[in-house]
């Protein structure tokens, strides 16, 4: 008897279609799995078994083949323990062949029979949808994650046997609803409010400006200077996630395993220890994964102590800054994971931390310092739109001074400006000033001559690169955003110079 069941998997961070193909035939009691399986789908035959039995159905003493295809691509994980089970007992007569049309199979089973959470079932369930397919059921605790995707009927059950009683006809089971306009209703206030920050007012207007346009920024200060403490801060002046941004970050969420509700509700704010590896930070492995980039993905990726982390590792972040994506090469094939990441850094000036410290002294050499900060290299440099000396309140101070504008204020602020670039870019597929290409710049950036000269004089006085340049016009577009100003004028471009050339004040 032969039976075929409709499932997924996932390469990279997207899903494909897996048809399960079980073959019951007479023989000495066998089952074997082809179809290029992993260790953790050969294992599955014994929870399979196992889970059959303590249900109370009857598991066939019989010859058995499962077939994976397409049979060129390795199956990876504890998702086919469903809908193998489904086809051994389909094959075997316990379910009708019709009843599974149009349902697809997903899910870990335990040993009594229960479904246990996988991951990527969003990217699977995304797929589905697209090939057509109608149905899909899997574990109750994966149903609200595939719920996400209109056009398909998203089941979870916490047994295969329920399943088994549902596919018959003796259970009903309703569908997964999701009320998307529910979804981002509630928002996490754990991050820090910059109302709790004193002074540091040239670095609040900078992270402003960054938030607003999703621009990289750097701070370079003295330890205890608040560099930390504005860098966790930051997520709460940033712009809400749209459903689609939360859908694409949510999927490399739920192929990584760290999707800790069933959807992405606010932009990541991810933090690497200098001691990450290259591949831990840009994603790899023998079958590869998403990195900490990735999964920073539509939001914040922050490196504290900057100079410390390794240069390679430095290095490699140079392109997905520029592209936007990770690209993985293997022999089994090439992996691309989004990357649309926001970098925010944090250095001290010099290996003691005290370079230009109004109350301590450096005891660095010169030579020291330029080791230390050459570990940031010019490309890196170029790449960065905003950098920004962050000087310690002096703690005689900060009873004396009155608590700024909280961060609701500054975010109504950011708010605007974003939707303002999201009327200019409705038609292009960019959402933000930093993603505009020189050709957008040519249209969306329009200078009088004084603000023109003006950014000319500097771009020769300092030898700006095509790259330093246009990240300075896409900067003061920003700032006049910030302002509801139609056009730049000499005061936006001035601000702009004047955060992304402070490199030559900080690294020197």
């Amino acid at each position: 008897m032969l039976s075929v069941v409709k499932s997924g998997g996932i390469l990279g961070i997207d899903g494909f279609i897996v048809d399960v193909e079980v073959n019951i035939s007479s023989g000495l009691p066998q089952f074997t799995v082809v179809g290029l399986p992993d260790t953790a789908v050969k294992e599955s035959k014994e929870r399979i078994k196992s889970a059959i039995t303590n249900v109370g159905l009857k598991f066939p003493n019989k010859k058995i083949v499962v077939n994976l295809a397409p049979a060129d691509i390795v199956k990876q994980g504890t998702i086919y323990d469903l809908p193998m089970s489904i086809g051994i007992l389909t094959a075997n007569g316990l379910i009708d062949t019709e009843n599974i049309k149009d349902f697809a199979f997903i899910g870990e089973l335990a040993l009594n029979g229960d479904l246990r959470g996988i991951k990527g079932a969003l990217p699977i369930a995304i797929k589905l949808q697209e090939e057509g397919i109608k149905n899909l059921i899997l574990p109750e605790e994966n149903s609200l994650e595939a719920g996400l995707v209109d056009g398909l009927n998203v089941y979870g059950f916490k047994n295969i046997k329920d399943i088994v009683m549902f596919l018959n006809g003796s259970l009903k089971k309703e569908k997964v609803k999701i009320d998307r306009k529910e979804i981002f209703k509630t928002r996490n206030k754990n991050s820090i409010d910059f109302k709790d920050i004193k002074g540091q007012t040239l670095v609040k207007r900078a992270l402003e400006i960054a938030a607003a346009g999703f621009h990289n920024l750097l701070m370079i200060g003295s330890p205890g200077s608040g560099k930390s403490m504005m860098a966790k801060a930051f997520p709460s002046i940033l712009p809400p996630l749209s459903f689609e941004e939360a859908i694409e970050t949510t999927k490399i969420h739920s192929v990584a395993g760290v999707l800790e509700d069933f959807i992405v509700k606010e932009r990541p704010f991810i933090s690497a220890h200098h001691t990450a590896s290259d591949i831990s930070i840009i994603g790899g492995g023998n079958i590869p994964k998403p990195g900490l980039i990735s999964l920073a993905h539509n939001g914040v990726f922050f490196m504290d102590e900057l100079p410390e982390f390794k240069r390679n590792v430095l290095e490699v972040l140079r392109q997905p800054l520029e592209d936007r994506k990770v690209v993985v090469s293997r022999a089994s094939g090439m992996y691309i994971f989004p990357a649309k990441f926001q970098l925010i850094a944090a250095a001290n000036p010099c290996p003691c931390g005290y370079r230009n410290d109004p109350k301590k002294s450096c005891r660095c050499s010169p030579r020291e310092i330029k080791r230390y900060m050459g570990k940031i290299s010019g490309p890196l440099l170029d790449r960065i739109d905003i950098n920004v000396w962050v000087n310690p309140v002096p703690p005689e101070d900060l009873s004396k001074l009155s608590s700024d504008e909280g961060s609701e204020k500054i975010r109504e602020r950011v708010i605007k400006a974003v939707e303002i670039q999201k009327m200019r870019f409705k038609d292009i597929g960019i959402n933000f000033n930093s993603e505009m290409t020189p050709t957008l710049l040519e249209k969306f950036v329009k200078l009088d001559n004084k603000a023109e000269n003006t950014l000319n004089m500097y771009a020769k006085k300092y030898n700006l690169t095509a790259r330093s340049y246009h990240r300075i016009l896409k900067l003061s577009r920003t700032i006049a955003d910030l302002e509801g100003s139609n056009d730049v004028k000499l005061k936006h471009i001035l601000e702009a110079i004047n955060f992304k050339l402070s490199e030559e004040n900080l690294l020197n």
